[in-house]
């Protein structure tokens, strides 16, 4: 390719709206251009890159016997409402209808039409298990798209799912996934960490993520100091925490009139304390306190079930109680709450109901202790001695010298009532659930790939079932496999670059190297076209600079851009049958003579 036959519109100013690095040197870089918020161009360079990325990933997925298909971006919205997803997406969810005002989506992911397909195609055990993956554009309608490809609302994502008859089969389909994306990730040149995580609104058991590390990430990262445990905040455990609600007082109650204080911080310095000394009470309305309805969530793919205390018949309410400067895990929340209280599902919505019958805002612990219809679940910080300001259960109004067992009475004893449970996010300094003295520390990063453990929530919610070699019915266990194409892009940029501009890895950058003459004539001219297509022919990805252009402003624009190697040719080095080499992240060139360049190229590109 010649410079001049293609588009590459670099830009030396840093656009004013781009805050994160990635995002800054895509668009100077000439790769990518916003048409609209959320919605990017990708220009020749930036799709030469995208490309390389999904060549790996089909190479890998082939490799482990994963079948590729198309499915279509245009979905029923039918097939959202029987999966309960079109609730669970939300506004998120692209919706529209056609002219005849059928209800149609815009595909955020494809496990409701891929099961669908499925369905239709696969009928016994004997063609089991099976494994089928796409690359393709899907569509969320995030309410503030930001930070450049991070987070759009139109983007590249392969998406894979399997179906098994036995869970034996998906334990191994899961494993060669996860194997796969070490190998993407590694061949891709990406540093990245895999961790722990939540289901999200795929839903299923187990999870984990493909995390590479992005200081505007909007993902945060905990990992053990003892190198042996990892997991997104949203799954991260902690290690034991000391509470257990029986700390003697330090004062007599008093309630303060704290009036138009919207929250924590603010009541913490209008009453002179910190938050760290406040207790945060949150009020959830519980939807099917029936156990048996929570049976069936179990059979979808939900919480996994645990040990249970016989408790209220159907609570109405589950309060969760933490330190002020501590944020409650919802996800944490729902699965101790099944575990302790049988409760079933919970409604994680301030909702009118819970405002009607709650002092939201300003509910103390004391209340969700008297009440019949309410358990309550403490996190261990939350649940020590000492000074404590809490809600007073009255608008506007909160107490100081608030006590556990003084002001919540009989009930901390009723373990049918209230129980200490890990219910919030970990925080750097927590100790490593691993118990072995390890520390977690927190980073941010951003999410390149997810595997999931589906279960068959999709196949009960589809009607999907196989039959085994007895003729008997069952439905499909699957799992889910994802990679954003584009984020791989991101984590590239936001781990290598310097400030010139891009360090590329040699396996996606857009061209592997450039050719730069000094001046695009005569001899030198020569020389660049031959040398050119002597490394195109041995297999270098290679764009030559033809442009009538000053030197330092070819090098200025072949650093920006990234290329990992650049062969510059000259008069003065012709003179001598050399030319300079230089790798993307060496301090100096080299001289290297015309007939070593193809060989010199290539090794520069495989160190």
């Amino acid at each position: 390719m010649r410079w001049s036959q293609t588009l590459i519109p670099t830009q030396k100013e840093t656009p004013a709206d781009a805050q994160i690095i990635s995002h800054q040197l895509m668009i100077r870089a000439g790769l990518i251009r916003q048409l609209t918020a959320g919605a990017y161009d990708f220009l020749p360079l930036g799709w030469r890159a995208l490309h390389k990325a999904m060549k790996i990933v089909r190479e890998e997925m082939d490799a482990i016997g994963a079948s590729e298909i198309l499915l279509p971006a245009l979905q029923p919205m039918e097939l959202w409402q029987r999966s309960g997803r079109d609730v669970a997406y939300g506004e998120n969810l692209v919706k529209l209808k056609d002219r005849h005002g059928r209800a149609l989506v815009l595909g955020p992911t494809h496990e409701e039409v891929i099961t669908e397909l499925v369905q239709a195609y696969v009928s016994s055990y004997k063609q089991l298990p099976l494994s089928l993956y796409q690359i393709q554009t899907k569509f969320r309608d995030e309410f503030r798209p930001r930070f450049g490809l991070l987070r759009v609302r139109e983007f590249l994502m392969k998406d894979a799912y399997s179906f098994h008859a036995v869970s034996e089969s998906l334990d191994k389909t899961y494993d060669d996934f996860y194997k796969a994306y070490e190998r993407i990730f590694t061949r891709c040149g990406i540093p990245f960490v895999v961790v722990e995580a939540e289901s999200g609104p795929i839903g299923g058991s187990a999870s984990h993520e493909f995390m590479a590390a992005c200081t505007a990430g909007e993902d945060t990262i905990l990992t053990s100091d003892k190198g042996n445990y990892a997991a997104n905040v949203e799954k991260c455990e902690t290690g034991p925490r000391a509470g257990d609600l029986s700390g003697a007082p330090v004062g007599e109650l008093q309630k303060l009139h704290t009036p138009g204080l919207p929250g924590i911080d603010d009541v913490a310095k209008f009453l002179k304390t910190k938050p760290k000394n406040m207790l945060k009470t949150l009020v959830f309305s519980v939807r099917n306190g029936n156990p048996a309805a929570r049976g069936a969530e179990d059979a979808a793919g939900g919480p996994p079930s645990g040990p249970r205390t016989e408790n209220l018949s159907s609570p109405a309410y589950v309060v969760a109680v933490v330190r002020g400067d501590h944020d409650v895990n919802e996800a944490k929340l729902k699965q101790h709450a099944s575990a302790h209280f049988r409760v079933g599902h919970l409604e994680l919505i301030d909702s009118a109901e819970v405002r009607q019958n709650w002092a939201i805002g300003f509910v103390g612990p004391d209340e969700a202790a008297r009440r019949a219809d309410t358990v309550m679940l403490i996190d261990p910080d939350a649940a020590q001695g000492g000074f404590w300001v809490t809600g007073a259960n009255e608008i506007d109004h909160h107490v100081k010298y608030f006590n556990w067992f003084r002001d919540c009475g009989d009930a901390l004893a009723n373990p049918a009532k209230v129980a200490t449970a890990d219910i919030r996010n970990a925080v750097d300094g927590d100790p490593s659930p691993r118990n072995d003295g390890g520390v977690l520390k927190a980073s941010k990063g951003i999410e390149i790939g997810h595997v999931f453990k589906l279960g068959t929530k999709y196949s009960v919610a589809f009607d999907a079932h196989y039959l085994d070699d007895k003729g008997e019915s069952h439905p499909f266990i699957m799992g889910c496999y994802g990679i954003g194409i584009g984020r791989i892009l991101i984590a590239a940029v936001e781990s290598m670059h310097d400030e010139k501009g891009i360090v590329w890895p040699a396996a996606i950058a857009p061209f592997q190297c450039v050719i730069t003459p000094i001046k695009y004539d005569g001899e030198v001219k020569a020389a660049a076209d031959a040398l050119y297509s002597q490394l195109v022919a041995a297999g270098v990805d290679c764009i030559l600079d033809d442009r009538d252009a000053r030197p330092g402003f070819k090098f200025a624009d072949a650093d920006l851009i990234g290329f990992p190697v650049r062969v510059t040719i000259g008069d003065r080095g012709l003179k001598e049958g050399n030319v300079e080499i230089k790798k993307r992240t060496a301090t100096d060139p080299e001289m290297v003579a015309m007939d070593g360049v193809v060989q010199r190229v290539m090794a520069l590109l495989h160190t």
